[in-house]
């Protein structure tokens, strides 16, 4: 009897002991052997988020089973603090819904969630606890978990990427003149009639055309020779030959007191290229037949042979597109510089009328007033309803921060066009419409849509994915180094930086300071802060930390 009340007294006061270690107010005592841990160590902003994950330890016999635990995370900044609702626990004995956390001692891990507020860069997040126990209420110290924030995603260029639609305007018009020598059939001989005759007339007033013309330059000249496809191939080889001879032998007689140049001469043979063309051309009834029977065969004594058996067809050619093809050609080889942009400039101010829309849409490309460019514009579209006028004035618009005017015209245009779903894509993405700007992006393809496609993966926190989209895109080396920063791929970060703009230093002074490379951080900030607005910036940038300026 005496042993089991010796037992039973120490029993008692062992529980005794136990609830007395874990009172709410030896909670408060004992919070310094609570272990809390952050991940990542540093708060982090991703898209517009700081999401950390925290891990608490509670030690054994610190968690009193009676009692609730509310634990509120804050992030304290530079003129506020956000707050979480409070994240409430339960000892084992409490009858409640809350997570339970044993006094045998248990971690406890939970996913925190703060929008970013301007400020937040140069802050700390803090876990302020209250234990519960019936009536009383107990504060126990405040915890600081991590410092913060980093916002280096958020140097991303978002402006997005447009390109102008390019003009068609020659500044060099390449044409040929021709005129044609005809030859009866199984000849080679030229006929004075023909030198005479109305094709080489207009053949040499288009070479003193030329020569007249300060604009123009005759490059070379050329004569090619053929021969109608009838008969023995090796034979009409043979004519053409010969027909080539002559009609350079004629050269010289024909362009006598006409500027020229020396021509190169060519034989082709059977002429089966310029025979397709003018049976297509014809209105010969059964021209189809023939056009199925020349893609059927190659060989040209069956094509001629399969031909021949449709004699009414056959009698068709000889006379309408055979003579035709018994000839040599005479071909000048001309080139006229066209207007000048400063040209085009000047006539746009005195002589508008005389400008077509590939003139127009080249003219309001070199213009330097934004204003000049929209009324050119305007013109193309007045004339010609230029659809790439119009698109081309609603990338002006955006680059004005005109929204609702870029809007309107691009909703005039070619839904399916690929410049006009990217431009649509940089509206969304400057609406923060991020998806919406993602699906434009997808689907237009362009170069320009791969480097916007870059600037939403890098504000939705998908840095790897970013990553792989602007790794070989040509001329977008800032959010290039920017995604490698992201992804701690710190060497290619700095073999990207080739761009010499200020907000390159500024991400290459990041990456040295990774690196823990002190003199280099002070040389690119030197060179940053050619940007006012980047030496205010780093002053609370935590990537800076530890750094003076």
């Amino acid at each position: 009897m005496f042993i089991d009340m010796k037992r039973t007294l120490i029993i008692l006061a062992a529980a005794a002991l136990a609830a007395a270690c874990a009172s709410p107010e030896k909670m408060a005592k004992m919070a310094q052997n609570v272990q809390v841990s952050c991940q990542p160590a540093v708060l982090e902003v991703i898209g517009g988020s700081i999401d950390p994950v925290v891990t608490v330890t509670y030690p054994k016999d610190y968690f009193n089973p009676n009692v609730v635990l509310e634990v509120t995370p804050v992030i304290v900044y530079d003129g506020g603090e956000a707050a979480m609702k409070p994240i409430k626990y339960q000892g084992e004995k409490v009858k409640n819904n809350y997570k339970v956390v044993s006094s045998e001692g248990q971690k406890v891990t939970e996913r925190l969630h703060f929008d970013y507020v301007e400020g937040m860069e140069k802050s700390h997040l803090e876990l302020r606890g209250k234990v519960l126990a019936g009536k009383k209420s107990i504060n126990l110290p405040v915890k600081k978990v991590a410092d913060g924030a980093n916002t280096t995603y958020m140097l991303v260029k978002r402006a997005g990427n447009l390109a102008f639609k390019k003009d068609n305007y020659q500044d060099v018009i390449v044409s040929t003149a021709e005129g044609q020598i005809k030859y009866k059939v199984n000849s080679s001989e030229v006929r004075n009639s023909e030198l005479k005759g109305k094709s080489v007339k207009e053949f040499l007033a288009a070479l003193d055309a030329a020569a007249a013309n300060e604009r123009a330059t005759v490059k070379s000249t050329e004569i090619v020779a053929y021969a109608s496809p009838e008969g023995a191939e090796k034979m009409n080889d043979k004519l053409s030959a010969n027909r080539s001879q002559s009609a350079s032998k004629a050269w010289d007689k024909v362009v006598k007191g006409h500027e020229s140049l020396d021509p190169t001469v060519r034989s082709v043979g059977e002429d089966w290229e310029g025979f397709q063309q003018l049976v297509s051309e014809s209105s010969i009834e059964d021209k189809e037949l023939i056009l199925r029977v020349l893609s059927m065969y190659s060989d040209p004594a069956v094509r001629e042979n399969e031909i021949r058996n449709m004699s009414q067809v056959f009698t068709a050619l000889k006379g309408e597109v055979l003579p035709e093809l018994r000839r040599a050609r005479l071909i000048a080889n001309v080139e006229v510089k066209n207007y000048t942009n400063e040209e085009l400039v000047d006539i746009l101010k005195n002589n508008e009328k005389i400008l077509d829309e590939e003139a127009l849409l080249r003219v309001a490309s070199v213009a330097k007033d934004a204003a000049q460019k929209e009324s050119i514009y305007q013109k193309a579209i007045e004339r010609f309803n230029s659809q790439r006028a119009m698109y081309n004035l609603a990338v002006l618009y955006l680059s004005e921060g005109k929204m609702a005017k870029a809007k309107a015209g691009l909703g005039e245009l070619d839904a399916k066009d690929a410049d006009v779903i990217n431009a649509k894509g940089v509206v969304a993405l400057r609406e923060d419409d991020l998806q919406t700007a993602e699906a434009c992006f997808r689907q237009a393809g362009t170069p320009e849509a791969k480097k916007n496609l870059g600037i939403v993966q890098i504000l939705t926190g998908e840095y790897d994915a970013a990553v792989q989209t602007l790794k070989d895109v040509d001329g977008c080396c800032h959010n290039t180094v920017l995604a490698y920063i992201l992804t701690d791929q710190l060497d290619k970060a700095k073999a990207s930086a080739h761009c010499g703009d200020p907000k390159v230093w500024y991400l290459k002074a990041i990456i040295s300071a990774r690196q823990g490379k002190a003199d280099e951080v002070s040389k690119n900030l030197e060179r940053a802060f050619r940007n006012p607005d980047l030496k205010e910036r780093a002053s609370r940038d935590i990537e800076f930390a530890g750094y003076s300026f």
